[in-house]
């Protein structure tokens, strides 16, 4: 049976930690360590750690802030399992995490691996309206962990596992945030290891309580999508560029107004059916009018940030090589 080593980073997230360690101790396999990688925090989490001593095999460590990336290498280099487990700090790890996992490896032989993130009853309909935007075919391609998705399969670092091999291999991260997972899964399939989505270790990932944090989660993510593109070229594939052609085809709409008139309403009619077909699948999904509601606008506020986060910061990289 494997050991495994819990990695979780954090910042100024006591509460998170909290609520993410009491899921830990309700898993039907308890062969894991846990290792809190304290980034330089400001309001550390070392008081709520130290009242899971007693159930659960943990340490605790505070460093200079580096961003996420490295804080996990710093957790790597301590950890004793076989198997090395990220997770972000504000996930809920359900009971049978661990039972899954160690089962799905011991049919199918990974190097590392990624699961899925979803909502939690306890969430609010905005969180739940986010992670559907988040994880839906309509807006991302599939790609945060659904079976059938478009393009390769990456696994992120809100809930990632890697051998102990494939951390000898590589190092670690080797930028610490703006795409650092998506650059370290890149890095781990093109050295050979294999790699693979365990579709029934999910986690419950909490999500944005608003649409303007939203919008600056990402916005980043559109930056951290072009700064991948400076490590392997060839990874911003045409999913990745959805965002930016609906911002452009959105904005230019309305220059057809005034143009030509009758395609301004062909057009207005695709767009309207694209955001009508996100209510429909939202609602049924969620079995709520309100969340299909808001999930049209949590799909619109993604897109949005997403693709001006990507022009940005594309256009800035233009400029690094035009010099």
């Amino acid at each position: 049976m494997r050991r495994y080593s819990v990695i979780i980073p954090v910042y100024n997230r006591p509460d998170e930690v909290d609520e993410l360690l009491d899921s830990l101790t309700r898993q039907t396999l308890k062969t894991f360590e846990v290792l809190i990688i304290e980034d330089g925090s400001a309001n550390d989490c070392k008081a709520v750690v130290d009242r899971y001593a007693d159930q659960l095999d943990i340490q605790y460590f505070f460093k200079e802030n580096g961003g996420q990336g490295f804080a996990r290498n710093y957790g790597f280099e301590r950890a004793k399992g076989d198997y090395f487990v990220v997770f972000d700090s504000d996930c809920l790890i359900p009971a049978n995490y661990f039972e899954v996992v160690e089962e799905f490896l011991n049919k199918h032989q990974l190097d590392a691996y990624g699961g899925p993130d979803k909502d939690h009853p306890s969430f609010t309909n905005m969180q739940k309206a986010i992670s559907y935007s988040m994880t839906s075919l309509f807006t991302t391609g599939g790609i945060r962990g659904r079976k059938k998705s478009l393009g390769t399969f990456h696994p992120r670092s809100f809930n990632m596992g890697i051998s102990r091999e494939v951390f000898q291999s590589t190092g670690g991260y080797i930028i610490t945030r703006m795409g650092e997972d998506i650059e370290f899964s890149i890095r781990i399939i093109s050295r050979g290891f294999k790699v693979g989505l365990v579709p029934d270790a999910i986690v419950f990932h909490k999500r944005r309580t608003s649409l303007a944090q939203f919008f600056k989660q990402l916005h980043f993510f559109g930056r951290a999508r072009i700064n991948v593109q400076r490590f392997f070229k060839d990874e911003i594939k045409l999913v990745h560029t959805f965002p930016v052609l609906f911002l452009i085809g959105f904005f230019l709409n309305f220059v057809l107004l005034g143009v030509f008139p009758k395609v301004f309403i062909w057009t207005t009619a695709l767009i309207l059916l694209y955001f009508t077909l996100i209510f429909v699948d939202a609602t049924i999904r969620n079995k709520s009018i309100s969340i299909g509601v808001l999930s049209v606008a949590t799909s619109f506020t993604q897109l949005s940030a997403y693709g001006i986060g990507f022009l940005k910061e594309g256009f800035a990289r233009l400029k690094e090589l035009a010099k």
